[in-house]
């Protein structure tokens, strides 16, 4: 089972600040890159990792410490399982909020344009709504918000009539049957690029994907201890706006609440002025680095009481 190598694997652990009894949360196990990693640094505590994926969690299999606990769930549920656990107050979470190689690369799964298999994407293989689903039975406004929103796409209208025109005379199952039809609307020469926001507006629709983020960093903040550190790599400015957004201001919209006095309350504190970014050498030998950004937080001592900027 290939895995790729994680990026930006040693800014995002060494983010965490690890305490070697510590208790810490890898929300995005994938191919277990970012665990092992952190495991190394542990003398005790315990590290709980997250995924619903089930190649992720055979994948888990080769990570045997007592220090080690994986959990089969998306992150959306992260307090749920951890209180399943007894735990309430972690040291430190990381999230890697990219779509795996292993993933991109079997073509079953249906996450890459340059594959041909069934209209899929989903993250988790149990859960009902496939991209095959959006693209048969989504009404013509609907898909058009999808495809504006979540893939940015410019003809977001126009290519909406034309999956609905195109589903009307025969099933779109495959994807190259999606292909075929959205042929017309693919600009010529920007296919690949065209194709890519296309696929990611469907698979942040069928996986729920800023909605789960919007609840997973919400409860981060509830279970990090005072001092505790939030570690997230994004891959596209969807992703990365709402983690801006709530390590700057703890909302996702809107302006940062002050007190009486103009002084900003809020739970975290971002560690870094600017995102971290993949060095020359890693966009070099990992091309899925490419559009990678790492922000990191930490939490306020205590996050009612404002402080000064």
């Amino acid at each position: 089972m290939q895995y790729h190598n994680p990026v930006l694997l040693q800014e995002s652990v060494d983010a965490l600040a690890i305490k070697p009894k510590g208790i810490y949360v890898d929300v995005t196990f994938g191919g277990g890159g970012h665990s092992a990693r952190i495991l190394e640094q542990m003398q005790g505590g315990q590290l709980y990792s997250f995924d619903q994926d089930t190649d992720a969690e055979r994948q888990s299999e080769r990570l045997i410490s007592d220090k080690f606990t994986f959990v089969k769930a998306n992150f959306r549920y992260l307090k749920k399982y951890l209180r399943l656990y007894g735990v309430r107050q972690v040291d430190g979470i990381l999230a890697d909020l990219g779509v795996s190689s292993h993933q991109f690369n079997t073509a079953e799964r249906g996450f890459s344009t340059r594959f041909d298999g069934p209209l899929d994407m989903r993250m988790d293989k149990d859960s009902p709504l496939t991209a095959k689903d959006v693209i048969m039975t989504y009404e013509e406004d609907q898909l058009h918000r999808i495809f504006g929103l979540y893939g940015e796409v410019k003809n977001a209208k126009t290519l909406a009539r034309e999956i609905v025109s195109a589903r009307n005379v025969r099933d779109i199952e495959t994807i190259a049957d999606f292909k075929e039809a959205i042929a017309g609307c693919t600009p010529k020469g920007k296919e690949n690029k065209y194709l890519a926001q296309v696929f990611q507006a469907l698979r942040i629709e069928v996986n729920d994907e800023l909605k789960a983020l919007e609840e997973m960093l919400e409860q981060a903040v509830e279970l990090l201890k005072p001092g505790g550190r939030l570690s997230v790599i994004s891959y596209h400015s969807l992703e990365d706006r709402l983690v801006k957004n709530y390590i700057n201001k703890g909302k996702f919209f809107g302006e940062v609440e002050k007190d009486f006095f103009g002084n900003e309350i809020k739970p975290l504190d971002s560690v870094t002025r600017k995102p971290i970014v993949p060095s020359a050498q890693e966009l070099q030998e990992n091309n899925r680095s490419r559009s990678a950004k790492l922000r990191v937080a930490e939490k306020r001592e205590n996050p009612e009481t404002p402080i000064k900027k």
